[in-house]
């Protein structure tokens, strides 16, 4: 199984990319997002891969960080979810816009995913539910993802010394969600309702710090009267 691709952007298409890994090209179907973010044909680039394989088919999709590569995965995992609606989802939300909608129960987020109908959507949302604390409490880079739950990856190549560009920041502040996540937790708040209120509290203050994030979150969680 491949789990990540380390060399030199080949080319790029409408959806997808080719990676010249020592001279071995690899196809990558990528979503909107990651695609954007990926740097120019010629340069290096590093991406986390889930490979499909089928008796019809052998394909490999590609990840900027292992939160996008676990959301693929759990939304594959829904009935009548595949890649190209997970992707759909994954290019309309982003990986962190996916762990608000669920751990909110918004399923008319999931919906405006192209090719996403409201049954599939309310669908994602009820079997993932429970699911999203744990990828939040991962975080928003590569870094923070490794210490979350295990994912396989192989390394295809040692990285070579090359040129690097800015890494952008993640989107919704996810390394301060998910340490809000892990102090509401500590606190003895349940891994979905902790996970609701931190994803409303980010959803409404998006460019606040952990600090605030938590006490944003507490808030919420106050009894009501």
């Amino acid at each position: 199984m491949i789990g990540k691709l380390t060399g030199r952007l080949d080319y790029r298409a409408a959806d997808h990319i080719l990676i010249d890994v020592r001279g071995v090209g690899y196809i990558v179907y990528c979503s909107d997002r990651t695609m954007a973010a990926l740097p120019g044909v010629g340069e290096a680039v590093s991406i986390y891969t889930d490979m499909v394989v089928r008796e019809d088919l052998m394909q490999l999709y590609g990840f900027l960080s292992l939160v996008e590569k676990e959301w693929h995965r759990l939304l594959c995992s829904v009935q009548g979810v595949g890649a190209k609606v997970s992707l759909a989802i994954l290019s309309a939300l982003g990986p962190d816009g996916v762990s608000r909608a669920i751990a909110l129960g918004d399923w008319g987020a999931v919906k405006a995913a192209k090719g996403v109908g409201p049954k599939t959507a309310q669908r994602i949302v009820l079997d993932l539910k429970d699911k999203a604390p744990g990828v939040m409490a991962m975080g928003g880079t590569v870094t923070e993802a490794m210490d979350g739950p295990a994912l396989e990856t192989v390394e295809l190549v040692e990285p070579t010394p090359a040129p690097k560009r800015a890494a952008k920041p993640a989107s919704g502040n996810a390394a301060a969600s998910a340490g809000a996540l892990s102090a509401l937790s500590n606190l003895g708040y349940g891994p979905s309702e902790a996970a609701s209120a931190v994803a409303e509290a980010a959803a409404s203050l998006p460019d606040v710090g952990e600090a605030e994030l938590i006490r944003a979150a507490l808030k919420l969680l106050a009894p009501k009267g």
